[in-house]
This record gives C-alpha cells, sequence and structure tokens, in this order.
C-alpha cells in the first residue's frame, strides 16, 4: 500500500496535470495543422503542403511529449514514478529527434524533386535527380534509425556493460555478426555508388536476365524491374555492379531500331526507300533523327532490306518498327504483286523402263 498510498490527494492532482498537459499540447497540434492544411489547400501544391505533410505526424508525438517533459518539472512525483518515467521520457526523446530528422530528409528530397517532372518527354534531368535522391534520402533514413535505436539502447546500464564486455573480450561474435550483416552493408555501400555514378535510373529501360523492362524503384537493399508483360523482377543493389547489363536510356530515351523486309526482287530498292521515308515522316512516332533503307544482304529468292528509325523512347519505337512493316509490306504487296518471292519446282516424267 505504500506506493498506491500516493495516489490519493497530491498524487491524483500531478496525475491528472501530466495528462491534462499531453491532451491540451496534441490538441493544440491538430488545430495548428487544421490551419496550416486548408491555408496549403489554397495555395496547391508547394513549400507549404510539402511541409505539412511531412511534418504532421512527428509532431502529434513530439509536442504532447515536450509537454509531459515540463509537467513533470512541475509537478511533483514520488521516486518510485519519476525515474521509470523520465526513462521513458528519455527513449522517446531520442525517438522524436530521429523521427524529426527523417521527416527533416523526407522534406528536402520533396522540395528538390519539385523542381523536376518525370512525365516530360525528354526526363533524362529528372531521372537522374529522382534517382540520386530516393536513394540517398533512404540511406540517410537508414543510418538515423540505426543511430537512434543504438541510443536509446546505450541508455540501459546494463546494455552498455554488455556491449562492453563484448568489444573486449568477444571478437568472434563480433566477426559472426558483422559476416550475418555483410549483404545488407554491400548492398548499402552499392545504393551510394548507384547513386553517385548512376548505371541506373529510375524509369530507365534495362535488358536484364535476357528480360526487357524498366526500373520501377530503387531501394536500399533491392532493384525493382517492371518487365513488358507487368511482371517485376527484383534484383539487389549488388547485381548492377557486379554484372552486365544493357541500358538502353542511359545518355538519352532516343533509340534506334531495325526492320527487316524480304520482299522479293519486283520492288526497286529506290521506290522502297521513297516510301520508307513517306511512311516515317507522316509517323508522331518518329523523332525525326533517323530513317535509312539499304540492302543489306541478296539470297537466291529475295533480298534482305534493312530499314533504320529512330523514337524517343522503346515503347513509341516497338510501335514505329511494326507500324514501318505493316507499311511497306502493303505497299510491296499492293504495287509489286508479282515480286513476291516464289519456290519453283520442276517435275519431270520418270524415264521410261526398257
Amino acid at each position: 500500500m505504500g506506493n498506491f498510498s500516493w495516489l490519493q490527494g497530491d498524487g491524483i492532482i500531478a496525475i491528472a496535470s501530466v495528462a491534462a498537459a499531453a491532451i491540451v499540447a496534441f490538441a493544440l497540434q491538430r488545430s495548428l495543422f487544421v490551419l496550416l492544411q486548408r491555408m496549403a489547400a489554397r495555395q496547391g501544391a508547394g513549400v507549404l503542403a510539402a511541409v505539412v505533410r511531412r511534418a504532421d505526424a512527428p509532431t502529434a508525438f513530439i509536442f504532447p511529449l515536450v509537454a509531459i517533459e515540463l509537467a513533470i518539472v512541475a509537478v511533483r512525483l514520488p521516486d518510485w514514478l519519476k525515474e521509470p518515467l523520465e526513462r521513458t521520457l528519455g527513449l522517446c526523446i531520442i525517438a522524436a529527434i530521429a523521427w524529426a530528422a527523417i521527416a527533416l530528409v523526407e522534406l528536402g528530397t520533396d522540395l528538390a524533386k519539385t523542381r523536376y517532372r518525370l512525365d516530360e518527354e525528354d526526363n533524362l534531368r529528372a531521372r537522374q535527380v529522382e534517382t540520386r535522391l530516393d536513394i540517398l534520402n533512404r540511406t540517410a533514413t537508414t543510418l538515423v534509425i540505426i543511430v537512434g535505436v543504438s541510443l536509446m539502447l546505450m541508455t540501459f546500464p546494463e546494455i552498455r556493460a554488455f556491449g562492453a564486455t563484448l568489444l573486449a573480450s568477444a571478437g568472434l561474435v563480433g566477426l559472426v555478426a558483422g559476416l550475418a550483416a555483410r549483404p545488407f552493408f554491400e548492398n548499402l555501400v552499392a545504393g551510394l555508388q548507384i547513386a553517385l555514378t548512376q548505371p541506373i535510373r529510375i524509369d530507365d529501360v534495362v535488358v536484364v536476365e535476357s528480360e526487357t523492362g524498366r526500373i520501377e524503384k530503387i531501394t536500399e537493399t533491392y532493384v525493382v524491374v517492371r518487365l513488358w508483360d507487368l511482371r517485376r523482377m527484383v534484383l539487389p543493389l549488388t547485381y548492377f555492379l557486379e554484372k552486365p547489363f544493357q541500358n538502353w536510356t542511359y545518355s538519352s530515351a532516343n533509340l534506334i531500331g531495325s526492320v527487316l523486309l524480304y520482299p522479293g526482287y519486283g520492288p526497286p530498292i529506290a521506290k522502297l526507300r521513297e516510301e520508307a521515308e513517306r511512311i516515317v515522316k507522316a509517323s508522331p512516332l518518329w523523332d525525326g533523327n533517323v530513317c535509312n533503307v539499304a540492302m543489306t544482304d541478296a539470297k537466291e529468292s529475295t533480298p534482305e532490306i534493312r530499314v533504320l528509325v529512330s523514337a524517343r523512347g522503346s515503347s513509341q519505337l516497338f510501335d514505329l518498327r511494326c507500324y514501318v512493316r505493316e507499311r511497306l509490306v502493303a505497299f510491296a504487296q499492293e504495287h509489286y504483286p508479282a515480286g513476291t518471292p516464289t519456290t519453283r519446282i520442276e517435275l519431270t516424267p520418270a524415264a521410261s523402263r526398257g
């Protein structure tokens, strides 16, 4: 009854004061952010909207925490309650600082991204910046969480003593832990390398493991590639530093593709060249750079005609190649039907038996 006897008179008032302080602080935070959200809605997307979005959740935790810290200084608490409460508040303060640091990192990322747009036709610079920001953001968030958890654990004297013992006498345990964590830290370092050197970026068109797709997401440990048929291939970050792969949009989104035709010897190459140029120039898929027609081989029944065309991206190039192939085949069939490749077989009567 010794401890519980304190829950009378001044004790109840002290607890009620601390709880009231937390409630008032939370209500103040909600009122303030409701006002800020309305102001941000009137202004549209901008700095204020980004600040409100990133600061809302952390401040809903920090406001009551600060109020409780101030309240326990003003009221008289018994030692049996004051010590664990201060220990808990200390842990919460470390968590709040880490949360605020993460929110600041994310806010800076959001503000930097507002200057670039991925939905533009020439979005190479935007993809470079977004990739670098995403990787650095996730890396910084991971490091803040690791430091925050470490500081929270170090507030316990027992854990500090245990850590000192491990450092002094358990080198083997540290080695095992290091080996177990090696893949994580390898990918973390690989993420920093990719952020700085950028062999891949968000929305890049790549060919990995004989599959064509786009870089959809880059995390601190793995990369998600969205394949052409909407499947997702998940690869570790180290894959893009250790193994060869194709990046079709490394320096620009523009690509060149070929169309191979075998129309027979009927259609003159000059006519095919004129028709190909007319088809390409009339198509909105063409980027205006490359249109070339050449006879690359001459076989017994038909020549090989190669048409090179260029487009602003891989999807436009695929559609342009299909369109050019269809139109040129239709042109050859319509204007030179006799030139279609044919196979002739000559049948001779069997020699009469004597």
